[in-house]
C-alpha cells in the first residue's frame, strides 16, 4: 500500500494566484514562455523557465540559469507574493474544461515507493531531462514541478474529498485565460488528514504515474545527493487522481517523407495491412484499430485489416501496431524515440496542427489515434513494461506556482 504525507506548500497569496499559476515548464519552449509571461512580474515562469529574464542566447541548462531561478524564487517570497503554510496540510486541486471536472489530492509521496515500484511507470527518462530538474531543485530548494499521478478508484477517498469541497470554501478559484477552471481547497483539520492518510495505506494498493517521469525520477537521485536525513527529501510533490476522472487526449504522428516512395507506391504499400477510404472530413477515429490519414489535401480512414493482435499490453496498444504494421516497413523507422523523421502533436492542438503542417510542406504525411485508455496505461505499468514514446496527453494540466514543496 502507498504512503502519502501533507506538506507545508509555499504558495501565493490569495489575490496573486492567477497571476503566479503558469504552464508546466515542459510544455513551452524559452521563446514561447518568455511571450506568456510578458508584463506579469509574478508569472511562476520566472522561476520555472528563468532563462526568460537573462540574454537570448544563454545555455538553458547552464547553472545561471538556476541562479537566477533561485533568486526569483527569493524575491517571490520577499515581495509577499509567496508565502509558506505555517502547517503541514493537504490540498484539493480541481480542473474544469470544457464543462467536464477532475478533482485530485495534492500530497507529497513517498520516494521509498518509487524506489519499491508502488509509484508505477510507463515511459523511460533520457538522463538530461533528470539532470536539469536535478539541478533546479537543488539550487532552488524547491520542488516546483508537480507530478500528475493516477490511483484505482477508492469510494471512501471520493467521500472524504467530495464532503470537504461541498462544505468549505477554496483558498483559490480562478478561470485561467484558456479557459480552465482552477479550485483550489486547504484541508487543515488534523483528523481528516489522518483518515486520508489512512485510507490511502490500506486501499491504495499502487499509483500511476501520467505525467512527470522526469520529475519523479529526479525526486529519487535528488534524495541520493542530499541524504535521505535531509526528511523533506524522502518525498516528492504529486497530485493523485481517480482513474474514473482522467481524460486521456489522442498523441498524433507526422512524417517528413515516405521514404522514397511515390504517393501511388506508398498507398498500395498501406494496402497490406488497412482498409483505406477517403473522409470528405478530418477524421478523428471513434474507436481502437482505426487510424485517420491526411496527405495531399485528402483525408482517409485506415482501417486494420487483420483485427488478431497480440494480447500483451505493449504490443495490443494502437501505437504499437502502427509501429509494426506501418512505420517499420513502410517508412523505415526503426525508433520513434530518436528517428528526426516523425514528429509527435499532442490532440489538444487538434487535426487542424496536422492538416497545417503537411500543407506547409513541413510534412509529408500525418496520421490521427484512438486515445490510449487509462485502463490499458495500468496494464502496462503493472507489466512492467513501458509504452511507445508520446502515446499519452493528458489534459487539463495542473499549474505551476500554486503549490510548491520545500526541501528544507
Amino acid at each position: 500500500m502507498v504512503t502519502i504525507i501533507p506538506f507545508k506548500a509555499l504558495r501565493p497569496q490569495a489575490q496573486f494566484a492567477k497571476q503566479v499559476a503558469s504552464k508546466p515548464y515542459d510544455v513551452l519552449t524559452s521563446a514561447e514562455a518568455k511571450i506568456e509571461a510578458q508584463g506579469n512580474p509574478n508569472s511562476f515562469l520566472h522561476v520555472t523557465k528563468s532563462e526568460i529574464d537573462l540574454k537570448d542566447n544563454i545555455d538553458v541548462h547552464s547553472q545561471a540559469v538556476y541562479d537566477k531561478a533561485k533568486q526569483n524564487l527569493e524575491a517571490f517570497i520577499s515581495r509577499g507574493v509567496l508565502f509558506t503554510e505555517s502547517k503541514a496540510c493537504y490540498y484539493v486541486y480541481q480542473l474544469v474544461m470544457d464543462g467536464r471536472a477532475q478533482t485530485g489530492l495534492v500530497c507529497c509521496s513517498s520516494v521509498d515507493d518509487y524506489e519499491n515500484d508502488l509509484i508505477k511507470r510507463h515511459e523511460f527518462t533520457r538522463p538530461e531531462k533528470e539532470l536539469d530538474r536535478i539541478n533546479h531543485i537543488k539550487t532552488t530548494l524547491g520542488q516546483t514541478g508537480n507530478v500528475f499521478m493516477a490511483y484505482k478508484k477508492v469510494a471512501g477517498i471520493d467521500e472524504v474529498i467530495e464532503k470537504w469541497k461541498t462544505e468549505k470554501g477554496a483558498v483559490y478559484d480562478f478561470t485561467a485565460d484558456d479557459k480552465i477552471r482552477h479550485t483550489i481547497w486547504l484541508i487543515n483539520d488534523e483528523k481528516v488528514i489522518i483518515k486520508i492518510s489512512d485510507l490511502f495505506k490500506t486501499n491504495v494498493v499502487a499509483t500511476y504515474i501520467a505525467d512527470g517521469h522526469h520529475r519523479a525520477a529526479s525526486a529519487v537521485k535528488l534524495r541520493m545527493y542530499l541524504g535521505s536525513d535531509t526528511s523533506s527529501a524522502n518525498y516528492f510533490l504529486t497530485t493523485l487522481f481517480p482513474s474514473d476522472q482522467l481524460h486521456i487526449l489522442d498523441y498524433n504522428r507526422m512524417i517528413k517523407d515516405l521514404n522514397g516512395n511515390s504517393d501511388d507506391e506508398f498507398l498500395h504499400k498501406l494496402d497490406a495491412n488497412f482498409y483505406g477510404e477517403k473522409s470528405d472530413e478530418p477524421f478523428s477515429p471513434t474507436s481502437p484499430r482505426t487510424f485517420g490519414m491526411y496527405m495531399k489535401g485528402q483525408w482517409y480512414k485506415l482501417s486494420l485489416k487483420d483485427e488478431e493482435v497480440p494480447i500483451d499490453p505493449v504490443q495490443s496498444l494502437d501505437i504499437s501496431i502502427f509501429e509494426e504494421r506501418l512505420l517499420k516497413p513502410v517508412f523505415n523507422i526503426q525508433d520513434q524515440r530518436t528517428d528526426l523523421r516523425i514528429d509527435f502533436i499532442g490532440g489538444i492542438r487538434g487535426l487542424e496542427e496536422l492538416k497545417k503542417r503537411v500543407d506547409s510542406g513541413d510534412m509529408a504525411v500525418a496520421f490521427s489515434f484512438y486515445p490510449v485508455s487509462i485502463e490499458q496505461l495500468f496494464a502496462v505499468a503493472d507489466s512492467g513494461n513501458v509504452m511507445p514514446p508520446k502515446s499519452t496527453w493528458f489534459e487539463p494540466k495542473l499549474r505551476d506556482g500554486l503549490l510548491t514543496h520545500l526541501l528544507v
